[in-house]
């Protein structure tokens, strides 16, 4: 984000960070720390450790406290992703409503196992922890759109949605 060596195009990305500190109230700079990763993720389509640092700096924060933000959510990627991201939540919730099942559905479906990425390059598919919609359980996750109270049959129509 620097602008050195591999730095994906900048321009703007600050300009977007400056708006959203507009938002906050300066003594909440800790809490940008999310949404500035995201604004990253949205720029580059991945955060990298330099990127986690230029966040720390502008934020004020100590860069562990966006290094613990940055492994904690399954929306934030460390490394670049194909165009569709499959996660299935395995939590207790969507375990005792059938997300084992629906695991195994979707490994069978893309061919490939969770924390894999299909051999056409289009999926890369996730087991996560949680989602945090359990009252509609089980659920997938596509890109930024939920699917909820899934079945194997739903899961083809998105799957196939997307081919």
């Amino acid at each position: 984000m620097s602008g050195g060596a591999g730095d994906a195009d900048t321009s703007g990305l600050l300009e977007q960070f400056d708006r959203l500190r507009g938002t906050y109230p300066p003594q909440m700079s800790a809490s940008l720390v999310l949404p500035l990763l995201q604004i990253v993720q949205q720029h580059k389509g991945h955060v990298t450790a330099a990127d986690a640092r230029v966040v720390a700096d502008y934020a004020g924060v100590p860069p562990m406290q966006v290094t613990e933000a940055l492994s904690w959510y399954t929306m934030l990627h460390r490394q670049p992703v194909p165009p569709h991201v499959v996660k299935v939540c395995r939590n207790i919730a969507c375990a005792l409503r059938g997300s084992d099942r629906l695991l195994a559905h979707v490994e069978s479906k893309l061919g490939v196992t969770p924390g894999g990425t299909t051999a056409n390059g289009r999926f890369t598919f996730l087991a996560v922890e949680c989602l945090a919609s359990c009252g509609t359980a089980p659920v997938m996750q596509v890109d930024d759109t939920y699917h909820e109270q899934l079945d194997e049959a739903k899961v083809d129509r998105v799957l196939e949605a997307l081919r």
